[in-house]
Formats: C-alpha cells, sequence, structure tokens
C-alpha cells in the first residue's frame, strides 16, 4: 500500500527512545485499563443496584478494611512504581554524563537556532552530528526562553537567558530529523524550526573538514580583542589570575569560599566580574555585558578550556 498512515509516535533515533517510549507506552496501557474498567463497574453497578422500585429499600453493607487497603495500596505501588521509572529515565537524560561525549553549543534567538561545532562549523536551523556518538548540548538563548526539541531523539529542553542549560544523548539512526521551538517565544514561533541530519561518522568528519577555524580560535580573537591579554598572563604575574588551567578546577574567592570554575562561572566572570572576586586580586575588572554576544560568549569559554588542555598536555 503507498497510502501514507499517521504513525502513533515519531520515528525512533536515539538511545533514549525506546526507554521513554516504553515508559509512555505503560502510562498510556496504565491509564486506558484503568478509565475503561471504572466505567464498566460504573455501569454494571448503576444497573445492579438500582432503585427498583420506590418500596426498595438500600440494605445496609458492611466495609471491608482488605478491600479499602486493596483499592488504595495498589494504585499507590504502580504509581510509585512509574515515578521510580520516569525519574531513572530522566537522570539518563540529563543528569549522566558520558566522560567521551562530543560537545555542541546552542544560541537560541527570535527566531532561530544557532549551533556551533568546537571543530569550527556554524549552522543556523540546522544541525550535523554523528551517529553512535555521544552529544553534549550546552544551550542558552539571547532574549526570551526557547525550548530546543527534537521529536525523534525524545528530548526537549529548556533554553534560558543568563544561564546555561546542558543535555545528553546518542543518535542511533542515520537520517534526516525535524527540529523545534517547543515554547511560545513570539509572533514567529512556529516559524523557529530546523532540520537535524545523523551522518555516518566519516561522512560528519568530510562536512567537518569543509568549516571555519576552531571555537577556541575565535575565543583567542576575541580575548586579545578585548583586551583580556593585558590582565590574564600564564605566569599569573597580570592584574587578574591565569586562567591557564582554571577550567573546572576550584578557585578560592575573597572571603576563603570555593567555587567550581565551570562555564556558569567564567560566564559570570566576564559579564559581573565583581559577583565573585578572586583571592589575593583587586576587583578592577570591567563588565562587558551588553558587548559580547552569547556566541561570542561560548567561543571565550572555549578558549579557555583549550588552555587547560595545553596545560595538561605540558605536565
Amino acid at each position: 500500500m503507498n497510502e501514507k498512515t499517521l504513525p502513533l509516535l515519531p520515528e525512533s533515533a536515539s538511545n533514549l527512545s525506546p526507554q521513554i517510549d516504553a515508559l509512555m507506552m505503560a502510562e498510556l496501557g496504565f491509564s486506558v485499563f484503568f478509565s475503561i474498567l471504572i466505567f464498566v463497574l460504573v455501569t454494571v453497578f448503576a444497573i445492579k443496584f438500582r432503585r427498583k422500585s420506590d418500596y426498595d429499600v438500600t440494605p445496609h453493607i458492611h466495609g471491608s478494611l482488605i478491600l479499602e487497603l486493596g483499592w488504595s495500596l495498589l494504585p499507590f505501588a504502580m504509581i510509585l512504581g512509574f515515578f521510580v521509572w520516569g525519574t531513572t529515565v530522566y537522570f539518563k537524560a540529563y543528569a549522566i554524563q558520558p566522560n567521551d561525549a562530543m560537545e555542541i553549543f546552542v544560541t537560541g534567538k527570535q527566531w532561530m537556532w544557532k549551533v556551533q561545532h568546537p571543530e569550527g562549523p556554524r549552522e543556523i536551523n540546522e544541525l550535523h552530528v554523528p551517529v553512535g556518538r555521544a552529544l553534549k548540548f550546552t544551550m542558552i538563548s539571547e532574549d526570551v526562553i526557547h525550548s530546543y526539541y527534537i521529536p525523534a531523539f525524545r528530548l526537549k529542553r529548556d533554553v534560558l537567558p543568563g544561564r546555561y542549560t546542558t543535555m545528553y544523548v546518542t543518535p542511533t539512526k542515520v537520517g534526516k530529523f525535524h527540529l523545534f521551538c517547543a515554547e511560545y517565544c513570539g509572533t514567529q514561533h512556529s516559524g523557529m524550526i530546523g532540520t537535524v541530519y545523523v551522518q555516518e561518522q566519516s561522512d560528519y568528519e568530510k562536512w567537518v573538514a569543509g568549516g571555519d577555524e576552531s571555537m577556541s580560535a575565535r575565543g583567542e580573537a576575541l580575548f586579545g580583542q578585548y583586551g583580556c591579554v593585558t590582565c590574564h598572563l600564564p605566569d599569573g604575574k597580570g592584574r587578574g589570575p591565569s586562567l591557564v588551567g582554571v577550567y573546572n578546577s576550584n578557585v578560592k574567592l575573597q572571603g576563603g569560599n570555593l567555587v567550581k570554575a565551570d562555564d556558569a562561572y567564567l560566564r559570570e566572570s566576564i559579564l559581573n566580574p565583581r559577583a565573585k572576586v578572586v583571592d589575593t586580586y583587586q576587583s578592577i575588572m570591567p563588565t562587558f555585558q551588553g558587548q559580547i554576544s552569547e556566541e561570542g560568549l561560548l567561543q571565550i569559554i572555549a578558549y579557555i578550556k583549550s588552555l587547560e588542555k595545553e596545560e595538561g598536555g605540558q605536565q
């Protein structure tokens, strides 16, 4: 038959799709079963125990503790089971971090998706990824709340202004898939769509080879353009702390508190440098709020990460 049919679920193309589909179908089956059971019992009892004449007297019915506990505890146990099941799937999608995950940086903007690959390529409303490779999405919005949604991957994550959000997934099927914004973000929200291309590793490498300079190289250029190199000297003797090896390290602040130098900390330090001042240094760094785009911030952070890699190579 050549007729197209409407599938119950979108195409499955990620490691999480079977787990999320199984959970959804189990919840759907649970709901349908008990909905039918309730309607059948209501109908049967309404017919069987209806008042047949004006002289009918309602009989006295003795309660059953076992029955009461049964219809209370059994549904509770089932719902609790779904909660544990759903929590397990949620943590696999949003909390468990594969060590070898390939990073992809997404910036949402009315009304488009901007994507940066560390190796260099940049995309708008498209995403090219290799099949079978764990992916880490780091996302932020330049304006309002968006939501990055790939139905075939069964993943949707809010993209927020002023804060990084992440999600992890491994594509399992080569093909072309839909990309949407699932959060109403303005008058042209319906046009904020795109396409995901899952490719074989060799094809992806060929696609990457045609890209521009790497994110860290663009970040290094911005690092020099905004004069960061004049204060953040590699040997730590500048007016600001050295950034070599700082990424993911514990930084001591004025007052003695420690903070992990992750992406969020580095972003905050660029935009609001007086929020967390490094110990033994003065609060003299100017703010770059409104001067550097979110894409530029991601590039500078990528450059700082590369300094960590260089430091690790020297050891």
